[in-house]
C-alpha cells in the first residue's frame, strides 16, 4: 500500500499517534450522535484504521479503546438529550424530519429492553436515535451504562477487525497476488458506489417528494401553457404522482448527462484522457486468477443470458393480458437495442487496443442490460411495500456494475462506452417508465413474475457463463510480441534489452528476471524434473480457497500464480528447500519478443519461499529475501544446455541464458 495520502497518513499517525487516537475518537463520537450519525461514514474510516493497525501503523488496542470510548460517549450524549427533552423530544427541530426512525427505534428498544441497546449498534441508521430513545423513556442510568459500554466496545471491534484482518494480511497477499486484490478491492468499490447512489438517489426523491410535487404544482400555475403537459404528471390526487414526478426529474438530469457526453464524445473525435487512463489502469490489473471471475460476469450481458429472462416476462405479461405491459416492455428491448446499434454504426469510435469484435459506443451489452433490468424494476417496483420498492433498482445497478466493471478489465470498452451505454439506457427506460405508469394504473400479482425473470436470468447465467469463459479469454489474451531479434545478437549481447525485473509499483515485488531461455521449454521441464523439480498446475480458485485449511501440509498448497505484462507464468516448477516450510521456485513467463528462426523466448524469475500465515486461518507462500540459493540450483539443473551468465547492466544481477535445444553433455 504504497500511495502518496496513505504514506502522509501513516506518516502523520507515526509524528502524532496520541492525536490519531483523538481522531478515531471523534470518527466513533459523530457515528454514535444522534441525528449526525445518519451521515458519517464510520465503516468505511474505521476499516482503514483497522488496515493501519495490522500493517503496525498504529497500537490496536489504543485505538479499540479510543473508538469503544467514542461510541460510548455519542450514546451518552443522546440519551443525555433524549432524557433532558422527554416525548418533547419527537417535536425538537433536530428530530421531528426523522419519525420514522424514532418509531423504529422505540420498537426495537420496547421488544428488547437493554439487549435492544447492544442490537441497535448493528442495525444502520437507527443506531444513533435508540440511546435518545432510551433517554426519552426514562431508562434508568444503571441499567442503561452497562449496556451501552458492552455494545460500544463490541461494535468499535466489529468494525476494526475487517480492516485489522485485512492489514496484517495485506503484505503477504500483495507479495504473490496484488493485482487480484486490487481487483477484488475495486470490483467491491465499484459496487459499493453504484450501491450507494440507487439507494441515496431514491431514499432522497422519498424524503422530497411532497415538497417537489409542491413545487410543480406552483410552478404549472405559474406556466399555463406548458402546464398542459405537466399536470396530469403531478396531479396530486394520482397516487403514482409521486413517482411519475421522480421518474420525470430523473429523466431530465440523465437526458442532459448522456446527451452531453455525447457532444464530447464527437467533439473529441476519440477516447478521451479518461478513457485512457482507465484503460491502461485495468490492462496492468490483469492476473489469471481474475481474469476467470471476469470472464464470467463479462457474459452477462450475452443475448444467451438475457434472451430467457426477456421471452418469459413477455410470455407471462401476454399471458396475463397485460398489454399495455407486453407492448412497453417490446418497445423498451426492441428500440433499445435498434436504436444502439444504430448508434455504435453511425459514431466512429477507434477501439481499444485489446478489444475484439463487437465493439461500439455506446456498449450495447451494458445498454441492454441497462434496460432490461431497469424498466423490469419500473414494472414490479410499485407493487412491493414502500421500503422495498428500492431492490429492483438495486439489483439492476449491481448487475449493470458487475457487467461495466468486467468489460473495462478486457479492454472490450473504453470508460464513454459504458458510461454511455448506461446513461442512454437510463433515458430510454425513463420515457417508457413515464408512459407506461402515466397511461397504467392496474396494479398486478407480481411475486410470479419476478420469480421468471431473476430465476431465469440466474439460471441461464450459470448455464452460459461456464461456456462463454475460455472463448472470451482466447479473444482477450496477450497478443504476440511484436519485437524480433536476431538469435546470435541476442546470445551476445540483445539479451540485456529485454526486462531485468518484474514491472511492479511495489519495489519489493519487483523480482529479478534471472533467467532467459531460448528454444521450447520441454527439454527443460524434463531435465528440471530429473532433479527433483515439479510442474505445478496453475492454482485456481478452488486450489486458493485450499489455503484456508489449516489441516492441509504446506507442500500441498499451492504457489499462488503471478504474471509479467498481465500475462500468467506459462510455467511453474517448485523444488522442496532444505527445511519443512520452504521451497525452491522458478517461474517462466513468454518474453515481449521473439528470435528470428521461430523459437520461442522465456524469461524467468528463480525464488525461494516459505510458507507463512499472516492470520491463524490462512497460509501462503511468500517470497523470502533473494540469496541466490534457487538461482544456484536452476543453473547447476540446467548446465547440460549449452548456457552463459552475464550480469545485466541495468541491475547487475546475473541472468542465465540458456538454449534448450542446444545441449553440451548427455544428461545423467
Amino acid at each position: 500500500m504504497s500511495s502518496t495520502w496513505l504514506d502522509s497518513i501513516v506518516t502523520w499517525i507515526g509524528a502524532h499517534p496520541v492525536a490519531a487516537g483523538g481522531l478515531i475518537f471523534l470518527i466513533a463520537f459523530c457515528d454514535a450522535l444522534a441525528v449526525v450519525g445518519i451521515v458519517v461514514p464510520a465503516l468505511p474510516l474505521l476499516f482503514a484504521v483497522g488496515t493501519l493497525i495490522g500493517l503496525g501503523h498504529l497500537d490496536g488496542a489504543y485505538a479499540l479503546t479510543c473508538a469503544a470510548l467514542g461510541a460510548f460517549g455519542g450514546d451518552a450524549l443522546s440519551y443525555w438529550l433524549g432524557y433532558r427533552w422527554g416525548p418533547a423530544m419527537r417535536q425538537h427541530w433536530l428530530f421531528r424530519r426523522y419519525p420514522q426512525l424514532i418509531d423504529r427505534g422505540e420498537n426495537l428498544f420496547r421488544r428488547h429492553g437493554s439487549k435492544g441497546i447492544v442490537i441497535a449498534r448493528f442495525v444502520g441508521a437507527v443506531r444513533p436515535f435508540v440511546p435518545a430513545v432510551a433517554g426519552m423513556l426514562r431508562m434508568p442510568l444503571k441499567r442503561y451504562a452497562p449496556a451501552s459500554l458492552a455494545a460500544a466496545l463490541a461494535w468499535a471491534a466489529a468494525f476494526l477487525a475487517p480492516g485489522w484482518i485485512f492489514g496484517a494480511s495485506y503484505d503477504a497477499v500483495a507479495a504473490v497476488a496484488d493485482r487480484l486484490a486490487l481487483v477484488l478491492l475495486a470490483l467491491i468499490a465499484v459496487l459499493a458506489l453504484a450501491w450507494a447512489i440507487v439507494l441515496y438517489t431514491y431514499r432522497w426523491f422519498v424524503g422530497h417528494a411532497d415538497r417537489l410535487l409542491a413545487r410543480a404544482l406552483k410552478w404549472t400555475r405559474a406556466h399555463p401553457y406548458l402546464s398542459r403537459y405537466a399536470a396530469p404528471l403531478i396531479h396530486p390526487y394520482r397516487p403514482e404522482s409521486a413517482s411519475l414526478a421522480m421518474l420525470a426529474i430523473c429523466l431530465l438530469a440523465i437526458g442532459w448527462g448522456w446527451f452531453a457526453l455525447l457532444t464530447v464524445v464527437l467533439a473529441h473525435g476519440g477516447p478521451l484522457t479518461l478513457d485512457m487512463r482507465v484503460h491502461a489502469a485495468m490492462t496492468a490489473l490483469r492476473n489469471p486468477l481474475a481474469d476467470r471471475l471476469l470472464a464470467a460476469l463479462a457474459s452477462l450481458g450475452d443475448m444467451q443470458t438475457l434472451a430467457p429472462p426477456m421471452l418469459l416476462a413477455l410470455t407471462w405479461l401476454l399471458w396475463r393480458k397485460r398489454i399495455a405491459a407486453a407492448l412497453h416492455w417490446l418497445a423498451a428491448i426492441g428500440f433499445g437495442f435498434m436504436f444502439t446499434a444504430f448508434l455504435g454504426m453511425s459514431i466512429e469510435m477507434p477501439q481499444p487496443p485489446s478489444a475484439g469484435g463487437g465493439f461500439g459506443f455506446p456498449s450495447i451489452p451494458v445498454t441492454m442490460l441497462t434496460i432490461c433490468f431497469g424498466f423490469f424494476a419500473v414494472l414490479i417496483a410499485r407493487e412491493l411495500p414502500g421500503r422495498q420498492r428500492v431492490w429492483p433498482y438495486l439489483l439492476a445497478a449491481v448487475a449493470v456494475a458487475l457487467l461495466g466493471f468486467a468489460r473495462l478489465y478486457f479492454g472490450a470498452h473504453w470508460l464513454s462506452d459504458i458510461a454511455g451505454g448506461v446513461l442512454f439506457g437510463i433515458l430510454w427506460l425513463l420515457v417508457l417508465g413515464i408512459a407506461y405508469r402515466r397511461h397504467t394504473s392496474r396494479s398486478f400479482w407480481m411475486r410470479p413474475l419476478a420469480t421468471i425473470f431473476y430465476g431465469s436470468f440466474l439460471l441461464a447465467a450459470l448455464w452460459h457463463t461456464p461456456r462463454a469463459v475460455d472463448p472470451l479469454l482466447q479473444r482477450f489474451s496477450t497478443p504476440p510480441p511484436s519485437i524480433v531479434l536476431d538469435s546470435d545478437s541476442w546470445w551476445d549481447e540483445d539479451w540485456a534489452i529485454l526486462p531485468a525485473q518484474r514491472d511492479e509499483r511495489d519495489a519489493s515485488r519487483r523480482w529479478p528476471l534471472d533467467l532467459q531461455i531460448a528454444g521450447p521449454l520441454a527439454p527443460v521441464e524434463t531435465r528440471l524434473h530429473a532433479q527433483g523439480w515439479r510442474t505445478q498446475p496453475q492454482a485456481n480458485w478452488i486450489a486458493t480457497l485450499g489455503l484456508l485449511d489449516i489441516q492441509r501440509a504446506p507442500a500441498r498448497q499451492p504457489v499462488l500464480p503471478a504474471t509479467l505484462d498481465a500475462e500468467a507464468e506459462t510455467l511453474l516448477l517448485r523444488l522442496p528447500g532444505e527445511q519443512r516450510d520452504q521451497i525452491h521456485v522458478l517461474r517462466l513467463w513468454r518474453a515481449p519478443a521473439a528470435l528470428d528462426d521461430n523459437q520461442p523466448l522465456w524469461l524467468g524469475t528463480s525464488q525461494t519461499m516459505r510458507f507463512v500465515r499472516p492470520v491463524p486461518s490462512f497460509g501462503l507462500w511468500m517470497p523470502e529475501p533473494d540469496d541466490s540459493v534457487a538461482h544456484a540450483r536452476v543453473r547447476k539443473a540446467l548446465s547440460i544446455f549449452r548456457s552463459r551468465e552475464s550480469p545485466h547492466p541495468s541491475s547487475s544481477r546475473p541472468v542465465l541464458r540458456v538454449m534448450s535445444e542446444r545441449s553440451v553433455q548427455p544428461p545423467p
